[in-house]
């Protein structure tokens, strides 16, 4: 096992760094001068907008840069390295009025290669606000934590089990929209994708994947500020070819997302059910946050799963695995760490530690990150482009 003493001091070090502390890349910007950067690039990456435009009304530069420092201690193993986690660039644009084109490349593994790909190739109209059909490659919507773009994640990975279920982006076909409280989203994905996009769209060989998720809006339920649920399904019929949803058979998920003045909770409940290890796994994700000040952003998580077989569970593949955990039928883990949004979520400093035990090992986790993003927001419950007033 890690030694917590040591790890503890590290993540001290990293989240006193997140919090203002020696290295002046966020000391040089003052809260006043901080608050106002957020507000000064709301629109970062907007290079037209005009409504009286009968032919373009909108056009955006996007992309994200998200590059992280992890040190994975393990009871049969460590790992230590930075990584270029994402880097994606690309453009949007609104045309016709209800036009929407959306197109995002992707680097490879530490940018190598610089082009390997698109995540996001689509095209969407839309009919009125219930009813939008979106064409090409596009997310995959199953569970809140997987909803959420990474631009707004608060922590340094997603959910163990939400990753066992290999979402990502493959060719389909949606619909979307918002009637009244209700929002929902429902279509059909190919099982696979590569780099070469003709392959992708046209050798539909992988499988197919159905998934589903309506999202209700509660109001000020539970005496809250804020309330959503959330509920999905994915039913996957994938085969050797595939790529992606391939792990199981069947997915259902619960999600009750909270806001009250400075804090937030999101708490989900998720099965999968068939998996290729002929196991049915469930797990509870419980991700309590509280914005000490308008950019200081304390981020906890607790997360449980269990599965019906001895080996049904896998560890993340970031980064514990390769700190030697591997797989077993009881996973723990429990995270804290502190975020410093030095202009809201467009520039943020992020670090965190994560303690995990699964199969007999454990594994301490400490992260320092950087996320920085350009483009158009997306909308959804909290975090989604959302921040909450500090207590302080």
């Amino acid at each position: 096992m890690g030694n917590p003493v040591k790890m503890a001091a590290i993540a001290a070090s990293l989240v006193s760094t997140a919090a203002g502390g020696d290295p002046p890349v966020v000391t040089a910007v003052p809260a006043e001068a901080a608050t106002m950067l957020g507000e000064k690039l709301e629109n970062l990456g907007l290079l037209y907008r005009n409504e009286s435009d009968p032919v373009l009304q909108e056009l955006w530069f996007l992309g994200r840069y998200h590059g992280q420092y992890h040190l994975a201690e393990g009871s049969n193993g460590r790992d230590e390295d930075w990584e270029n986690r994402r880097f994606r660039i690309g453009g949007q644009a609104r045309l016709l009025r209800n036009l929407t084109v959306h197109a995002q490349m992707v680097s490879g593994r530490e940018m190598d290669p610089i082009y390997n790909g698109f995540t996001e190739l689509w095209a969407g109209w839309r009919f009125s606000e219930a009813v939008t059909l979106t064409v090409g490659q596009q997310k995959h919507r199953f569970t809140h934590d997987r909803n959420v773009s990474s631009r707004y994640l608060n922590y340094f990975e997603r959910g163990m089990l939400t990753n066992m279920f290999a979402l990502d982006y493959t060719p389909g076909v949606t619909l979307s929209g918002k009637a009244g409280e209700w929002g929902y989203y429902a279509g059909v994905f190919s099982n696979a994708t590569t780099s070469d996009k003709w392959s992708a769209f046209t050798e539909l060989d992988s499988g197919w994947s159905f998934l589903a998720s309506a999202t209700l809006d509660l109001g000020q339920a539970f005496g809250a500020d804020t309330a959503h649920l959330n509920v999905g399904y994915v039913r996957s019929d994938a085969n050797g070819n595939a790529t992606n949803l391939n792990w199981f058979d069947n997915g259902v998920a619960a999600a009750l997302i909270l806001t009250e003045g400075p804090f937030s909770l999101v708490a989900e409940a998720t099965a999968g059910l068939g998996s290729v290890a002929g196991a049915n796994d469930f797990g509870i994700n419980l991700q309590p946050t509280w914005f000490i000040t308008d950019k200081l952003q304390l981020a906890t998580r607790y997360q449980l799963a269990v599965s019906d077989e001895d080996n049904g569970l896998s560890a993340q593949r970031r980064y514990e695995r390769a700190a030697g955990m591997s797989t077993g039928d009881l996973y723990q883990a429990v995270y804290a760490g502190l975020n410093y949004h030095v202009a809201a979520h467009r520039i943020k400093l992020m670090s965190g530690m994560e303690y995990a035990t699964l199969g007999g090992e454990d594994c301490w986790t400490v992260s320092v990150m950087l996320r920085v993003f350009w483009g158009p927001h997306s909308k959804g419950p909290f975090p989604m482009a959302q921040m909450l007033k500090g207590t302080f």
